[in-house]
């Protein structure tokens, strides 16, 4: 009987502690506080205000975006810096005109500013008309397209979270003629850009083989004239030869005047 109490007992004392009601919920609250904004955990930290970190610059300069989060003490080996998390960071809100997807002659697909995943966000899509109100569009995903219309419309998309506006992003959608004569535009700018590239390559063209002729012609009347160019050059060396013997008889016959002035000078005293 007493053998049966003691196995009792080292079975009980083998089994885990029950956590008290409660335990998990809080277990659960204190993770979800070390999670960042960006929605994943920075791993083993879970008191941010006693580590040294440092922010990376945002992905986005409007709207919504992620940025690092770095460990500026107590990295691994002998980093200075390494990368613990991510988390969303925000920028102005209006990010203005946006380019579509993609488009053609008759439709546009266009976006709204967001990072995965998607379904945290609620987006409202509006057309803007001046001097009236937005009106606002039974579609609430994230792309959208439109078909082109017989006017011009700007469409807007708002990006919400946590019931405000952190994104929001206008798309000029030309009409089916405006587009034409867009397109037109630039085959005619295009084409007339053509013709002036085409009429300088001409001219650079005409220009180089005139010269090239030109140098062709002169090596040719060089090598059929050899000898008169041969006694031209002569020529222009025996002049120059003449000269310079010319100075220098020139400034001999100075020095010997002055010698002589300085001769009589020294006689006379």
């Amino acid at each position: 009987m007493a053998g049966g109490a003691a196995l009792l007992l080292l079975l009980l004392l083998s089994l885990p502690a029950a956590e008290p009601p409660g335990a998990e919920d809080d277990r659960d609250s204190e993770e979800a506080a070390a999670e960042p904004r960006g929605g994943r955990a920075l791993p083993g930290l879970n008191a941010l205000e006693s580590m040294e970190l440092e922010f990376g610059v945002c992905t986005v300069t409007c709207g919504i975006g992620i940025r690092e989060v770095l460990l500026t003490n107590g990295c691994p080996g002998s980093e200075t810096k390494c990368i613990v998390g991510v988390e969303e960071c925000h920028g102005p809100v209006d990010c203005g005109l946006g380019r579509p997807i993609s488009e053609n002659s008759e439709s546009v697909m266009m976006t709204c500013i967001y990072i995965p995943p998607e379904n945290r966000f609620k987006y409202v899509w509006k057309i803007l008309t001046p001097n009236k109100t937005a009106r606002i569009l039974p579609n609430d995903s994230a792309v959208m397209e439109v078909r082109r219309d017989t006017r011009p419309i700007t469409y807007q998309c708002e990006t919400q979270g946590n019931e405000s506006v952190i994104a929001s992003v206008k798309y000029a959608v030309h009409a089916t003629t405006e587009l034409q004569t867009k397109q037109s535009e630039r085959i005619d700018t295009g084409q007339s850009r053509k013709k002036r590239a085409d009429a300088i390559l001409v001219f650079c063209l005409v220009t180089g083989i005139i010269f090239t002729v030109g140098v062709i012609f002169a090596i040719i009347f060089i090598i059929l004239h050899w000898a008169i160019v041969k006694a031209v050059l002569e020529s222009k060396n025996g002049r120059d030869d003449m000269v310079e013997k010319l100075t220098i008889k020139s400034s001999q016959s100075n020095m010997y005047h002055n010698t002589r002035s300085a001769r009589a000078i020294t006689h006379r005293e």
